[in-house]
């Protein structure tokens, strides 16, 4: 701390200078130095109560200027850290206790070099004379010491909160070069095991600029600028070493994901190669709308297989030349293509199956629908005598859509599907209400 604020201490105002142009009238306990005995009676007494005053005067001034001294030394501290309104309110309060303390000063200067106390012939009317001025002088002087001393209460909240500042620059400044270090070493160790680290190198050489900064101290950068630089170099320093720990770890992780995903890849190619049985199969059986919306399934699969195997190809490149950010998003690539094709060729096969079930017993799928709608039913009415409209209404309309759905299914060629996705939809509707009528239960209504 000494050593930031020897570098942010501009020079001290006036009142400390004229130290050396009153050090003659410092008290005995101050300068060292006596008076010279005065022979004279009445005369000799006046001139002892003046030596006094002004020795009682020079005590009063050195106890403002060292109050002074130390007090420029604790602004400094605040102004260093501090930006806030209250410090700036604190400093002008400062410079204005600083030109009071001129005055009051000129004012004893003035008085000590009016007189010399010291002649052999001094006239008494001139050392009373003196006793007054150097009394007064001594008085403002005190009184000046009195604002000081209420001024340093005050500013006590600020300085701590300063010094608390301070205090952490130093272990800050250390914790993120023992980072840097630490970053160093973790990219020496992934060098070692044969990966180049190309990019967690580069941020971490980003840094040294700021190391520079860091190393010119709070004396030029100030002190919260550079514990905000320290914490950032920090949060790198460790996010750098962090990565770079894990980059064995994260290569062996591609080398597997790689070797997954053909692996999906290729399954998936087959897979998709027997969509168009299962589509030939559903026109052959059943309505045009049951399996209108699979046909682009077989050549959309088909793109989507070949789309993965290029992005695989370019994940491998970019895992062989260690850029594993590439290599990551194209393998997050890869698995997404192979995710939409899966599921459309999982489709093709489950539509098939479901609509075998429905067309030799649609009574199942019916019973099915029509127990969760009176399961519901039974819900609405426990402990009422009459249903909640609320309730009632959207299971009435349930009923009438699932006969509907019913109808649908007369006819030479029945929409099976359509009749699927209806029943579906009703038993949607009645979880709906089943959860609304338990919610208005658990809330007492």
């Amino acid at each position: 701390m000494d050593d930031l604020l020897a570098l942010l201490l501009p020079p001290l105002p006036v009142v400390v200078a004229v130290l050396a142009v009153a050090g003659a009238a410092l008290p005995a306990a101050v300068t060292g130095g006596g008076t010279r005995r005065w022979f004279g009676g009445r005369g000799e007494s006046r001139r002892a109560e003046a030596q006094a005053a002004r020795d009682a005067a020079a005590q009063a001034f050195y106890e403002l200027d060292t109050a002074q001294r130390g007090l420029r030394i604790s602004i400094e501290t605040i102004t260093a850290v501090d930006a806030s309104p209250a410090a700036r309110q604190a400093v002008d309060h400062f410079a204005e206790l600083g030109r009071r303390i001129d005055q009051v000063s000129e004012v004893y200067i003035t008085a000590v070099d009016a007189h010399d106390l010291d002649r052999d012939d001094l006239d008494p009317s001139v050392a009373a004379r003196a006793t007054g001025e150097l009394n007064r002088a001594k008085d403002e002087l005190a009184r000046v010491k009195d604002e000081l001393d209420r001024y340093e209460q005050g500013l006590a909240p600020l300085l701590g909160k300063a010094e608390t500042q301070l205090a952490r620059l130093a272990p800050a400044r250390e914790r993120a070069k023992a980072a840097l270090l630490a970053a160093s070493n973790g990219l020496d160790a992934a060098r070692a095991s044969g990966l180049r680290a190309d990019e967690l190198a580069a941020r971490l050489a980003a840094l040294g600029p700021e190391l520079t900064r860091l190393n010119e101290g709070a004396g030029q950068h100030g002190v919260a600028e550079t514990l905000q630089r320290a914490d950032r170099m920090l949060r790198e320093a460790e996010a750098v070493r962090s990565e770079a720990e894990r980059l064995p770890e994260r290569a062996a992780e591609i080398d597997k994901r790689l070797v997954s995903l053909r692996t999906r890849a290729q399954a998936l190619a087959h897979r998709a190669g027997g969509v168009e049985p299962v589509l030939s199969e559903l026109r052959r059986r059943f309505s045009t709308a049951c399996w209108q919306d699979l046909q682009s399934v077989p050549e959309q699969a088909a793109a989507n297989v070949r789309q993965a195997e290029e992005r695989l190809g370019e994940a491998t490149l970019a895992r062989e030349e260690q850029r594993w950010a590439d290599a990551t998003a194209l393998l997050g690539t890869v698995r997404a293509l192979l995710n939409g094709s899966d599921e459309a060729v999982s489709a093709a096969g489950d539509r098939l199956e479901r609509l075998n079930a429905v067309a030799k017993d649609p009574q199942a799928e019916v019973e099915r629908t029509r127990f969760a709608i009176r399961d519901a039913q039974l819900l609405a009415m426990a402990g009422r005598s009459t249903p909640d409209p609320r309730h009632a209404r959207p299971l009435d309309d349930s009923v009438a859509r699932l006969e509907r759905a019913i109808d649908g299914l007369e006819g030479r060629h029945p929409d099976y599907w359509h009749f699927l996705q209806e029943t579906e939809a009703v038993r949607t509707t009645v979880a709906r209400v089943v959860e609304l009528i338990r919610e208005d239960r658990g809330a007492g209504r």
